[in-house]
């Protein structure tokens, strides 16, 4: 007996679904994961993890953090670029500040939990700490010697135009002497936790300063990554600190920078991006070749 068009119309789509779940969901998903193992592509397909001891200490495709259980940098190591995911390279919250280059105002609130540091003076803060850290000129331009974003907000008798009337020094809160005494001949003020400045109709003047103009730290030294576990330096960032490891090691620095050429890898496909050195493999090879004092 023949069966009706609907009902064999309904047993072929069911007969395709079999078909499509067993192709699609079992028997392509088995065959990728059985490429995965061949010798050569293994790896990778496990994550790129790296053992030490038979301990796995971290992935070469996801970068981590060299500090104290204080977040003080650990000397005697490379130090990665920061980051903005979750307390920094956590994999479950990958993710950039969203800050961009507008960003210079602090916002300083009476709670202090409330208040939060403008991209600016994020970068100016850091730029003076790993400048500390690695005995070289950590300042930048557009940033104060107490590392944050050197700006003002100045407000003028006629808005935009006239007579410069009252000018606050907005990244700095009171009681801190503000970074320049006055501009255009009027008394420069630190803020006052809770003002808005900018609303009041104060006008965002970045001031430059005195710092070279080609800073000592290099710009990957002060900002994240677009996911925040970007895993390599710029080699000109691992310069920077070389001097500083193999001091704290005890070792020859020539020899630190031989360890850092071999960790350097070039650009993907031989021109795009930059090359970048993977501070955790380096960090690595430094443990097993010079001993931390």
């Amino acid at each position: 007996m023949r069966l009706p068009t609907w009902i064999a119309q309904h047993l072929a789509a069911l007969r395709a679904v079999l078909v499509f779940t067993v192709l699609l969901g079992l028997v392509y998903p088995l065959a990728l994961v059985a490429v995965g193992q061949l010798p050569g592509l293994n790896h990778k397909a496990d994550g790129s993890l790296i053992t030490v001891g038979g301990d796995t200490v971290g992935s070469s495709l996801i970068g981590q953090s060299f500090t104290d259980a204080d977040g003080n940098p650990v000397a005697r190591y490379f130090q990665s670029r920061p980051s903005a995911a979750g307390d920094g390279y956590d994999p479950t919250a990958t993710s950039a500040s969203n800050l961009g280059p507008e960003s210079v105002v602090d916002t300083i609130a009476t709670d202090p939990e409330e208040s939060s540091e403008s991209l600016l003076t994020q970068v100016c803060g850091r730029s003076k700490s790993v400048g500390e850290l690695n005995g070289v000129d950590g300042r930048r331009p557009y940033c104060t010697d107490d590392g944050v974003g050197a700006v003002l907000a100045v407000f003028r008798a006629d808005g935009l135009t006239g007579p410069v009337t009252r000018v606050v020094s907005v990244n700095q809160a009171a009681p801190a002497t503000p970074f320049v005494t006055e501009y255009e001949g009027v008394a420069v003020e630190p803020a006052q936790p809770g003002e808005d400045y900018v609303a009041a109709g104060g006008v965002v003047t970045p001031i430059r300063g005195d710092a070279p103009a080609d800073p000592a730290v290099p710009a990957d030294a002060v900002t994240a990554s677009g996911s925040g576990l970007d895993p390599q330096i710029s080699p000109a960032y691992a310069e920077l600190q070389v001097n500083r490891v193999a001091r704290e090691r005890g070792a020859d620095p020539a020899a630190v920078r031989k360890l850092v050429k071999e960790h350097t890898g070039g650009r993907g496909l031989g021109f795009m991006g930059e090359p970048g050195v993977n501070v955790l493999e380096l960090n690595i090879a430094l443990d097993k070749q010079f001993a931390a004092r």
